[in-house]
């Protein structure tokens, strides 16, 4: 587009640390499916900060009911009760179906920190090691990196905590075999982000509960990316479930999409799970906190009211459909608006990351997951006229425009 899609500041001036490389644009306002940058360059946002801003850009409810609650109350700690904090809690334990209690936290990996804790404390001692997938990303804290599946990760920061093993995604013997009486959880994505957008068998996953239940461990789904409703379900294990195939989960953890970009996370339980935890346990200065609640409340109120699972599903299904038609997109894969175009890149040139930076000269956020593909996770609100639009500026980057 122009120089504004160009590093900002020289390494060595740039007053962040490097660990997310040096950023290509800078964003200075955004509204639903759209951002612009400082040189006021419009994009379509088809990344929505890793399926954050599920209901778009500076979304007026959740505005409104930020800065509200900015007027009314910012922090009290979490020996009180706050309003808005009760009626999240209450709505994520309906939206999971009930019979569990809610430990709000601020972000994705604080989530699954607290959830290993959980598995520890619930299996008591000589009980805790987590069993997760391979290619399954779980948090860059040292425990939660060492529960990701991607040992390229672990090396630089060795040793890392001990408790955890992994196993080949949706391998049911593998998993099976790996299991002794030191495990107190398995831990998995129904759908990998991360991972390559890497969606999990449901026979697999029914077979897992079994094995669970018949060890005494804890079943715990890792919905930080697909919560609230990205994959076309309120949560993505809910595809799976029906009177013949119960993959109910004993723990949940959430995030991203909970506060449309405010940062909240939050671990859901069963209520006999999440008895273990006693006072002191567990804890967070700021988890819960008014105003990170106010902005989940209007996200869930907003959600409910237009439907948001249809909506994924509906976009979801058409942008999928749209995706085989732009040349060079091999395949697809993903659930609801978490999808990965896998991509021919020897006909393109480019990897999957050099595409993904082509299309941000051009107009489009995306990433790249793999050498091969693209992730690609617009608001639930996308329109068709959207989906259209982008597709046309991925066709020309993928060499048909």
């Amino acid at each position: 587009m122009n120089s504004s899609t160009v590093a900002l500041d020289s390494p060595e001036t740039y007053p962040l640390m490097p660990t997310y490389g040096q950023p290509p644009v800078q964003f200075v306002r955004g509204s639903g499916t759209e951002l612009y940058d400082r040189e006021g360059n419009r994009y379509l946002d088809f990344l929505c900060g890793l399926a954050v801003t599920s209901l778009g850009h500076a979304h007026p409810a959740v505005a409104e009911a930020l800065a509200e609650q900015a007027r009314t109350l910012l922090h009290v700690s979490n020996l009180y009760e706050t309003v808005p904090g009760l009626e999240v809690a209450e709505t994520i334990d309906r939206l999971q179906g009930g019979g569990g209690q809610v430990f709000f936290c601020n972000s994705g990996a604080e989530s699954l920190e607290g959830a290993i804790k959980l598995a520890r404390r619930n299996g008591g001692h000589g009980k805790y090691v987590v069993v997760s997938a391979l290619r399954s990303f779980h948090g860059r804290t040292l425990a939660t990196l060492h529960a990701t599946g991607q040992t390229e990760k672990h090396e630089t920061f060795q040793p890392l905590p001990e408790g955890f093993r992994h196993v080949t995604y949706n391998d049911f013997d593998e998993l099976e075999a790996s299991i002794d009486p030191s495990c107190a959880a398995v831990l998995l994505e129904v759908v990998q982000g991360e991972g390559g957008v890497n969606v999990a068998d449901g026979e697999y996953l029914k077979k897992v509960r079994e094995l669970c239940d018949e060890r005494q461990m804890l079943l715990m789904f890792d919905e930080v990316q697909t919560g609230f409703a990205r994959t076309g379900e309120w949560f993505a294990w809910q595809h799976h479930f029906d009177p013949t195939n119960d993959v109910r989960p004993d723990v949940v953890t959430m995030a991203k999409a909970l506060g449309n970009g405010v940062p909240i996370g939050a671990i859901w339980a069963k209520k006999e799970i999440a008895q273990a935890f006693q006072p002191g346990d567990h804890a967070t200065t700021y988890g819960g906190q008014p105003l990170a609640t106010s902005a989940a409340r209007a996200v869930l109120r907003v959600m409910e009211a237009i439907d948001a699972p249809a909506l994924a599903t509906s976009a979801g299904d058409e942008l999928m459909g749209k995706l085989l038609e732009v040349p060079n997109v091999v395949d697809t894969r993903g659930l609801g608006l978490l999808i990965a175009a896998e991509i021919d890149t020897d006909a393109v040139g480019k990897t999957g990351q050099e595409i993904a930076l082509a299309c941000l000269e051009e107009g489009l956020v995306v990433n790249g997951i793999s050498p091969t593909a693209i992730r690609l996770a617009p608001p639930l609100t996308v329109s068709s006229e959207e989906i259209d639009e982008a597709m046309a500026k991925l066709s020309v980057v993928l060499g048909g425009g």
